[in-house]
């Protein structure tokens, strides 16, 4: 029986691996699980984030579990001194808002831009996924929606057709993905989202850079305000720990 059980074992940490991989790399996958613990406050300011045990927990060496705790602490989700383990940094609601509101302005300058620059193939291919986007609203996918969220902004950025902004509103969304992420998890958040994203389609469809702008605009200050729900719950935990 205890071979048995051995057996089982060492096939359920095959498939794990095996689903680690076909879902992105491994150090990708590590970074999104324990920045989402972060953020949804499985995990709290202060908590040690020990090599070995991260390593044992997602069945992998040290070499890409200490990579995965590098982006985390450029995301500012980690804090590692030297020869010290990394612990869970506080996120405070005021360090959040002031990221969000870089981020409204920059994907307000790229909508802007997009509804002037962006080739006719585009507009269409950005109409037709938003559209296509409704059927995970209906189901709601959260972990799909999350990960087409990400590409419709993408080709906002792209479609400004301007290397240094996509570069600087790069930057900032990898450091809010965690928290960009969690919203998904509140209710209605999805239709919400979809309709907000409804409005930059319309006034790109129809080269209005200024309506572009101000949607965009407001829709990252509603991500702001749901992804703050979480960054509230996890500083009233740190002031209370």
């Amino acid at each position: 029986m205890y071979a048995t059980v051995t057996t089982q074992n060492h096939q359920l940490k095959q498939i794990r691996r095996r689903e680690l991989i076909r879902a992105g790399t491994t150090v990708e996958q590590m970074v999104r699980a324990i920045a989402d613990m972060i953020v949804t406050g499985q995990m709290q300011p202060g908590d040690k984030l020990d090599e070995i045990s991260l390593a044992a927990r997602f069945d992998v060496s040290r070499t890409p579990v200490r990579e995965a705790l590098r982006e985390l602490g450029a995301m500012g989700l980690v804090d590692r001194e030297p020869n010290r383990s990394a612990v869970v940094t506080t996120v405070t609601e005021t360090y959040l808002h002031s990221m969000f509101e870089a981020m409204a302005e920059l994907e307000a300058i790229c909508a802007r831009l997009s509804a002037e620059r962006m080739t006719v193939d585009e507009r269409r291919t950005l109409e037709l996924e938003h559209k296509a986007s409704m059927r995970l609203v209906h189901a709601g996918a959260e972990e799909d929606y999350a990960a087409y969220n990400t590409e419709f902004h993408t080709r906002l950025y792209r479609g400004a057709h301007n290397d240094h902004v996509l570069e600087m509103v790069t930057q900032t969304r990898a450091r809010l993905a965690p928290f960009r992420r969690a919203q998904f998890r509140l209710p209605g958040r999805l239709a919400r989202s979809y309709e907000e994203h409804g409005r930059i389609v319309i006034a790109i469809m129809r080269a209005d850079g200024t309506a572009a702008a101000q949607a965009a605009y407001l829709h990252v200050e509603m991500v702001s305000d749901a992804s703050a729900v979480f960054a509230a719950t996890g500083e009233a935990n740190a002031r209370n720990s």
